[in-house]
C-alpha cells in the first residue's frame, strides 16, 4: 500500500450512512447489512484489511453473532454459544479484554516492527500485513449486555490517518443504529421461533395475532409424555428434575422438530407436534411416514440415553407416544390480551388419549388405524378397539415394529458436546458481564 494518507470523502461516507439507513428500514438481516457496509467502506476509499463486528443477542443457544470481513475474501459468520466458562489466558491478554476491563470505548495501536507485540493476536495480524488497529465497544443502551463490539484493521503503510479515524467514528454511530434495528428484528424472530415454533412464529410476525384467527389444516399429530415425572419431582431436587426433563426432551422431542415436524407446545412433561399436509393421500403419507420415522429415531435416542444414565447410576427415562392424523384448528385462542398459538380440535383430543393408552399396553408408541394406513409396508401389531372418553366411535389401536430403532441414524443419539469456548465467544461472554468486572476476579465470570 502507498505511504500516502488520502483524505476520506465526506460525500462518499454520507452515501454509506444513507445506505445503512435504507438497509435497516428495508429489514435486511445482519449478515447482509454488515457485508454491504464493509464493501461500501472499502469502495469509499478506506484501506481496511479486516473488520470484525460482534453483536450480542437474546437467543436460547447463542450470546452473539460475529462477522469477520477480509478485503477481497468475503466474510465469515459465527454464532457464539451462551455457555459459561473460565476465560483462556489468550483472551485475558487480548485487546478486547484490556478495553473492557479498563472501561474504554476505543483502543488504538500502531504496529512497530521493532517493538514486541503488546497482545498475542497482533502477531497474527502482522502476518496479514496489518499496520494499525482500533478496537471499540458500542452499547445499544444503558444495558451493557446488548451492543456491538469490533475492530478495524488497515494494511496502509501510513496506518490510520486522522480523517480515517474521524470517518470511522462517525460511521460507527450510523452502524450501531442500523444494526440495532436488525438485531431487534432478529430478536423478534428468535423469540417467535423459540416459543411458538417456525411456522407459528412466522404467522404471528406476519400479523396473525387476533383471537380466533387461524386455519383448519390436516396434519399428522404427535403427543408424547415422560413417565414417572410426578414421582421424580417429589423425590428429587429441582435441578435433577429439570435436568432429567430436558434430557427427555433432547432425546424424544428433537426428532419431531425436524423434516417437516413442528413442536407446537410443551405441556408439563410432554409435548404436542404436528406434520402439516395437504388434504390428499400422497401428502398424508409423507407426513405420517415422517412422524413414524421420528418415533423410531426418538426410541433409538432414548435407548442410548438410558444406557449412559445406567453407567452413571441413574434410572431409565420412560415415555409414551401417540400418533394420529386428522383435521385440526391451527391458530390463536385464549384471552384477547393473552393468547396461545397451537392446534385444537377432536383429533388433538384423540391423539392425547392414544398417548395415555401407552400406560395400559406394554408399548411405548401407539397409533390409530388411520395413521397406520398411510405408513406403507411398515409392520403393525393390532392391539384392539378402544372406546376413548368423549369420542363416540371406537378407535383401532396399533403399535409399530420398532426393532429398527436399535440402530442410530445419522443424527446420532444426542447433540454434539462442545468442550471449548472460542476466544470470540469469550469476548461476548465478557461483554455480557462487563458490569461485573470491578466486583471481583474476572476469571470467575460465567
Amino acid at each position: 500500500m502507498s505511504t500516502a494518507q488520502a483524505e476520506i470523502s465526506t460525500t462518499l461516507m454520507d452515501k454509506v450512512a444513507d445506505w445503512l439507513a435504507q438497509s435497516a428500514l428495508a429489514g435486511n438481516d445482519l449478515e447482509t447489512l454488515v457485508k454491504g457496509f464493509c464493501e461500501r467502506l472499502a469502495a469509499a476509499g478506506l484501506p481496511l484489511k479486516r473488520v470484525h463486528l460482534s453483536f450480542s443477542m437474546l437467543h436460547p443457544l447463542y450470546d452473539a453473532l460475529g462477522f469477520t470481513w477480509f478485503r477481497g475474501q468475503g466474510m465469515e459468520v459465527e454464532g457464539f454459544r451462551n455457555e459459561g466458562g473460565v476465560p483462556s489466558d489468550r483472551f485475558l491478554t487480548s485487546p478486547y479484554y484490556h478495553l473492557l476491563s479498563n472501561k474504554l470505548d476505543h483502543l488504538r495501536r500502531r504496529f512497530d516492527p521493532s517493538v514486541p507485540s503488546e497482545f498475542p493476536v497482533f502477531d497474527e495480524l502482522r502476518l496479514m500485513g496489518v499496520t494499525d488497529y482500533m478496537a471499540f465497544v458500542h452499547p445499544f443502551s444503558g444495558n451493557a449486555s446488548q451492543g456491538m463490539m469490533g475492530s478495524w484493521a488497515t494494511d496502509s503503510a501510513a496506518g490510520f490517518s486522522d480523517s480515517m479515524i474521524s470517518a470511522l467514528l462517525r460511521i460507527q454511530n450510523h452502524l450501531a443504529i442500523a444494526t440495532k434495528m436488525a438485531v431487534l428484528t432478529k430478536l423478534a424472530d428468535n423469540m417467535m421461533t423459540t416459543y411458538l415454533g417456525g411456522d407459528a412464529g412466522r404467522r404471528v410476525l406476519d400479523g396473525q395475532i387476533k383471537r380466533g384467527e387461524g386455519d383448519t389444516i390436516r396434519a399428522a399429530l404427535v403427543m408424547a409424555d415422560m413417565r414417572g415425572s410426578s414421582r421424580l419431582a417429589e423425590t428429587s431436587g429441582r435441578e435433577i428434575y429439570i435436568d432429567t426433563l430436558n434430557q427427555f426432551f433432547d432425546a424424544v422431542a428433537a426428532p419431531f422438530n425436524r423434516k417437516g415436524g413442528q413442536i407446537m407446545s410443551f405441556i408439563g412433561d410432554g409435548f404436542i407436534a404436528v406434520y402439516p399436509c395437504e388434504r390428499h393421500r400422497s401428502q398424508s403419507e409423507i407426513a405420517c411416514q415422517a412422524a413414524l420415522a421420528a418415533a423410531h429415531k426418538a426410541t433409538a435416542r432414548i435407548m442410548d440415553l438410558n444406557l449412559r444414565r445406567k453407567q452413571q447410576g441413574l434410572n431409565d427415562i420412560n415415555f409414551g407416544i401417540g400418533l394420529h392424523v386428522g383435521n385440526v384448528m391451527f391458530g390463536n385462542v385464549g384471552l384477547t390480551d393473552r393468547l396461545t398459538f397451537s392446534v385444537f380440535g377432536s383429533a388433538v383430543n384423540e391423539v392425547q388419549r392414544l398417548q395415555t393408552l401407552t400406560k395400559k399396553y406394554p408399548h411405548s408408541v401407539l397409533a390409530s388405524k388411520d395413521f397406520a394406513s398411510y405408513c406403507g409396508a411398515n409392520s403393525w401389531l393390532t392391539l384392539g378397539n378402544e372406546e376413548l372418553a368423549g369420542i363416540k366411535q371406537k378407535l383401532t389401536v396399533l403399535s409399530p415394529d420398532l426393532s429398527g430403532a436399535l440402530a442410530l441414524d445419522e443424527d446420532g443419539a444426542v447433540e454434539p458436546i462442545h468442550d471449548r469456548i472460542s476466544d470470540a465467544e469469550q469476548v461476548m461472554l465478557l461483554h455480557r458481564d462487563a458490569a461485573r468486572l470491578s466486583a471481583g476476579d474476572p476469571r470467575k465470570l460465567q
